[in-house]
């Protein structure tokens, strides 16, 4: 009988310090997983203050590249498009 509970105190003991471990590990894995989301944001930021250094840039005519000049001009329709839509919405505000 004191056998089976020796075993036992082992097993549970084996479990508890397994359990102790996966834990241990989720949690690295977790703060792992936190830093990496944090740099892809960081990431983002730069990348879209990158995009509106070089918007700005074309708006003064200092950009010649034309994959640049592309993208710059999509955004200048697109901000036309905005600016029509946001009178057409005064206009309709008007109106009633």
């Amino acid at each position: 009988m004191a056998d089976f509970f020796k075993d036992m105190e082992q097993k549970l003991s084996g479990v508890i310090s397994d359990l102790g471990k996966k834990t241990e590990d989720t949690i690295e894995i977790q703060k792992i997983k936190s830093d990496i989301r944090s740099l892809k944001r960081a990431n983002e930021r730069d990348l879209i203050d990158i995009g509106r250094m070089v918007y700005e840039k074309f708006q003064h005519g200092e950009i010649r590249d034309t994959d640049y000049i592309t993208f710059c001009e999509a955004i200048e329709k697109r901000e036309e498009t905005i600016e029509r839509q946001e009178e057409e919405i005064v206009r309709i505000r008007e109106g009633r």
